[in-house]
């Protein structure tokens, strides 16, 4: 699958002129979305969550800041942690698996992922390395996906986009083409380090999206029965997994719709590749393919 997206990055970036990249620009507005309406019903259920929702959208849209995303999520982590945290006495009351590894691994793997994720953007500031700039970017991209793999793309577009690295068309192009590959939506990091920095890049886009994740399990698991039965944690997590639903519908706004729907045909067109995506429950794969044709036969 990273391999496909290699390929992708290499044919999109070479040719970008042709037709059918607008009908994958249009499967990216359906799919994502889909992928809005999926993730707010789980985590925005509430008047709570919504708010947190809705706050985190007008931060992204309003403070043009590179960081303004972390520190959104970081709000909204705080609050559920104070406000949103399990109230009952059931949850204590739950069996949870018992992970037999050493509390060892668990503390370094757990240091080793904060470390990463404070030092990177000290020393990525420091020079003009686009190597340390872009692992320190996949790396913090990685680090704050929670709710679903969708939220890579708000996350990554913010890091890469802005900075001139890729263009907006390439990226959700780039994302659409996703779709169509087996496996996490991870990969797509492998398509924008191709396509900034050959294959080298795709290599290291690649390590530096899934090492957290690696870190992560690996410090998480040695402590997982004290964690699971932690009402403080679940309501950190509810706070930032309401706060990833607002970041995904700015990321929706701009840059997808704003530089894919510039015309009632561009809108028919989105809309009816949603029908088929939700309603008629087509797979994403053949919804690539169906948006291929629609570029081909109108653009």
């Amino acid at each position: 699958m990273i391999i496909l997206m290699v390929f992708s990055a290499l044919f999109i970036n070479n040719d970008s002129s042709l037709t059918w990249i607008q009908g994958l620009k249009l499967v990216a507005v359906a799919i994502v979305a889909q992928a809005i309406i999926g993730m707010g019903k789980k985590l925005t259920n509430t008047k709570s969550t919504i708010t947190l929702a809705l706050f985190v959208l007008i931060l992204s849209l309003t403070i043009d800041n590179l960081y303004i995303q972390v520190i959104a999520l970081s709000i909204t982590g705080i609050y559920g942690l104070i406000f949103l945290k399990e109230t009952s006495t059931d949850i204590n009351n739950l069996r949870v698996k018992t992970f037999k590894l050493p509390k060892m691994l668990g503390f370094i793997s757990i240091s080793l992922f904060f470390l990463l994720l404070i030092v990177l953007p000290i020393v990525s500031s420091m020079t003009n390395n686009l190597w340390l700039r872009m692992f320190d970017s996949f790396y913090r991209s990685g680090s704050l996906v929670f709710g679903g793999g969708h939220v890579v793309l708000p996350l990554l577009e913010n890091e890469f986009v802005p900075q001139g690295l890729i263009s907006p068309d390439s990226f959700i192009t780039g994302y659409a083409a996703a779709q169509a590959v087996p496996g996490p939506l991870f990969t797509f990091s492998s398509y924008i380090g191709m396509s900034i920095e050959g294959i080298g890049g795709g290599v290291l886009a690649t390590i530096a999206i899934f090492l957290p994740a690696f870190l992560l399990l690996f410090g998480v698991l040695p402590f997982w029965d004290d964690i699971k039965s932690n009402t403080y944690a679940e309501g950190f997590l509810k706070g930032i997994s309401a706060g990833v639903v607002g970041i995904l519908i700015a990321a929706f706004y701009n840059p997808i719709w704003a530089s894919t729907i510039k015309s009632e045909l561009d809108f028919v067109l989105a809309s009816s590749l949603f029908v088929f995506l939700v309603y008629y429950k087509l797979p994403s794969w053949s919804i690539v393919l169906i948006g291929i044709i629609i570029g081909i036969m109108f653009y």
